[in-house]
């Protein structure tokens, strides 16, 4: 009797384990293909959660709202071209001069949104606009020529922006803040990322303001009117607690004029205002030269807002010819802000690069060069 019943299950576990082996997989999504001529939006509306909306090689004119989670928007690379349309925009996106719009609702965050492999040009306002969505990926756009930000977020977390290109739009190439039309704390990002982007000629390359916890890794940023911004002010939480790790920020040298906001940009490279316990580190920034207040390659700048730049750490940069300074502390009630082994020539106060030269010859001499190479040393 025991045997039968042992026999009689084992029967019920293949004959499970059958079943399941038979079963069809999970939806992996459906694919909507638009070609030129035909409408993006209208298969953006027709897709859901999971789907992907595959935008063939072409030019566009029109502007799309994304508002369904897990969507993926994707060109044939650079030769899908999406445009300002030539008549009256058919959605808030474009009513707004926007080119692509990610939208959550009031509280609830739209999640798992992807943007990639196209181009996105000449709109009024915005090339990519998203506020309020969690897990935005933007991967392999060019942003191009458009009148305010390139890429801009607000109001968003978990972001992923990496391997674009964001060129001659009207102010940042890439802008992520809290939230643009008020005041307000600093957002937690949660580990939102910048990385290898490529920033050139815009009015300023990336500028992250009142944000914490998130990284601007891996870029390159030329020919800007100012390179990176750092940007906080008195509310709380500050702004601050994030990376600016291993970026070329160099040559950003173009002339734009001030604004209500900054005076004058030119020959900047890496500025923080009213920030708070930021590592700027192993960064190449060269070859920065203005006459603007905030022109050199790395410098601490006073806050409009009267909030002081505090327990920053600037170290292991290669700042060379940037003019006025390589390395310039502009910020006069900042407290607790360091700067340690980086390869300057000018600074502002004069003994910051001194001190970089200090640090690096107690590593030589003790024997702990890590992570400095050795020509940096000998030309100390």
């Amino acid at each position: 009797m025991a045997m039968q019943q042992i026999k009689y299950m084992t029967c019920l576990a293949a004959a499970a384990l059958g079943g399941l082996g038979t079963a069809p997989p999970a939806e992996a999504g459906d694919r909507h293909v638009v070609h030129p001529g035909e409408s993006i939006q209208a298969a953006v509306d027709a897709a859901g959660p999971g789907d992907t909306v595959f935008v063939a090689a072409g030019s566009y004119r029109e502007s799309v709202l994304i508002k369904e989670p897990r969507v993926t928007l994707r060109g044939a690379g650079r030769r899908t071209v999406i445009r300002p349309p030539t008549s009256r925009a058919e959605n808030a996106c474009g009513h707004d001069g926007n080119g692509i719009c990610v939208i959550g609702s009031p509280g609830h965050r739209l999640p798992g949104v992807t943007i990639r492999s196209l181009t996105v040009s000449g709109f009024k306002k915005n090339g990519i606009w998203a506020t309020g969505t969690s897990r935005l990926r933007v991967r392999d756009v060019d942003a191009r020529n458009n009148g305010q930000w390139g890429i801009a977020l607000q109001k968003s977390v978990r972001s992923s922006i990496g391997d674009n290109t964001a060129r001659g739009n009207g102010d940042a190439g890439i802008f992520l803040a809290n939230t643009v039309d008020e005041e307000g704390g600093a957002t937690d990002t949660h580990g939102t990322a910048i990385s290898g982007n490529r920033l050139v000629g815009n009015r300023i390359g990336i500028t992250v303001r009142r944000t914490r916890n998130l990284r601007v890794d891996g870029n390159a940023v030329t020919g800007n009117c100012a390179g990176v911004f750092v940007v906080g002010d008195e509310s709380r939480p500050r702004a601050g607690d994030l990376s600016v790790n291993g970026n070329d920020v160099s040559h950003n040298n173009k002339h734009c004029p001030a604004t209500k906001r900054l005076p004058f940009l030119q020959g900047i490279g890496i500025v923080l205002t009213g920030a708070e316990e930021t590592r700027v580190q192993a960064n190449r920034v060269n070859d920065n030269v203005g006459k603007s207040p905030l022109s050199g390659g790395i410098v601490l700048f006073p806050s409009f807002a009267k909030a002081p730049n505090e327990r920053n750490v600037i170290s292991g940069n290669v700042a060379l010819r940037n003019q006025p300074a390589d390395l310039a502390n502009r910020d006069r009630d900042g407290s607790g802000n360091g700067f340690a082994g980086n390869e300057c020539r000018i600074s502002e106060p004069a003994d910051l690069c001194r001190q970089a030269r200090a640090v690096l010859r107690a590593r030589f001499f003790s024997g702990s060069t890590s992570g400095v190479p050795s020509s940096r040393i000998e030309a100390e």
